[in-house]
């Protein structure tokens, strides 16, 4: 994604001073210390969260119930009032933020983050959290701009215990400041042993869902085990490409020169009851309605690339 920018390593503010030696002084100080979860883990967050994933585990419900591992971050959220400016909360990272703002690094983006657990999380558990600056890159350029890179630590606790550890970067940027390349391409999907029938499906304009061949769940996208009753014994079966829109969103913002916005991009429930995305065609992007049915068809994108997309049976009504 980035690259070294030599000639920034060792960029200076408007004052003179090495202004990458000021930033690194940052890491490792803290950014939140004694952060106390505004909830208990509780069932409801649970059953909110598994319902938005579609997430039906066993694990996550009934008397024995624990968190989804990937909710780790949310018990720290302070919601739209925030936490408060109580004794816990440290103006490092304000003071870091200023300081990249002032030296012209003004837009910022979030990155990627990482988890990793330790130990499950249940209903009761008290949520208690700290916070770190890990690390500051040097100048990097990417093709949003020239930036640093920010990563802060959260060690999440639960009475007491240390529960996890997430992850956050973000970059900090001067917005315009690197030349785009132009790409005329689409993106290629990943292909892996999980997911290779599917693709091999395509290729034979068939849209292949999987079924749990112990307890007959259908599921999709593809994965390697059943998320109803754990087994890993599955088979493919074609599906019929009737369907309809359970949800959708309308894409202005980032533009790529291999797409042209606006357009829509569904949540697709196909008959069978499982969801895909993918685009929804045939139709103008603000015609794009939830409930609308919509019909398979596949796509040539390029002489490699073929895609499964949804075309709305609106538009063939009024072709005839």
């Amino acid at each position: 994604m980035y690259g070294t920018d030599e000639a920034g390593l060792r960029g200076t503010d408007p004052r003179g001073t090495d202004l990458y030696e000021r930033l690194k002084a940052y890491e490792g100080r803290a950014a939140t210390t004694s952060g106390v979860g505004k909830d208990l883990v509780n069932e409801s967050m649970i059953r909110h969260w598994c319902e938005a994933m579609g997430d039906t585990n066993v694990a996550y419900a009934g008397p024995d119930a624990i968190a989804p591992p990937t909710m780790l971050q949310a018990w720290t959220m302070g919601g739209l009032s925030g936490h408060g400016a109580g004794p816990g909360r440290s103006s490092a990272y304000d003071e870091l933020s200023a300081l990249l703002d002032g030296a012209g690094f003004t837009s910022v983006v979030a990155t990627d983050c990482e988890q990793e657990y330790l130990r499950p999380l249940r209903p009761g558990d008290r949520i208690t959290f700290s916070s770190v600056i890990e690390s500051v890159s040097p100048r990097k350029t990417t093709k949003l701009g020239t930036g640093h890179f920010v990563t802060t630590r959260m060690d999440v606790r639960a009475d007491g215990k240390l529960a996890g550890t997430h992850r956050f970067r973000i970059l900090k940027y001067a917005p315009g400041a690197a030349v785009r390349k132009p790409r005329v391409s689409r993106p290629v999907p990943v292909i892996n042993r999980d997911n290779a029938g599917f693709w091999d499906g395509v290729a034979e304009h068939k849209l292949l869902i999987q079924r749990c061949e112990e307890c007959g769940t259908l599921r999709f996208p593809w994965l390697p085990g059943c998320g109803a009753c754990g087994s890993a014994e599955w088979e493919a079966v074609e599906a019929s490409g009737e369907g309809t829109v359970y949800s959708y969103v309308v894409m202005h913002h980032p533009p790529f020169p291999a797409f042209d916005p606006p357009y829509a991009v569904g949540l697709i429930e196909l008959a069978e009851g499982v969801r895909m995305v993918s685009n929804v065609v045939g139709v103008p992007y603000d015609e794009v309605r939830i409930g609308m049915p919509v019909r398979l068809e596949f796509l040539r994108v390029d002489e490699e690339l073929e895609l499964p997309v949804f075309r709305s049976l609106a538009s063939d009504e009024s072709e005839g």
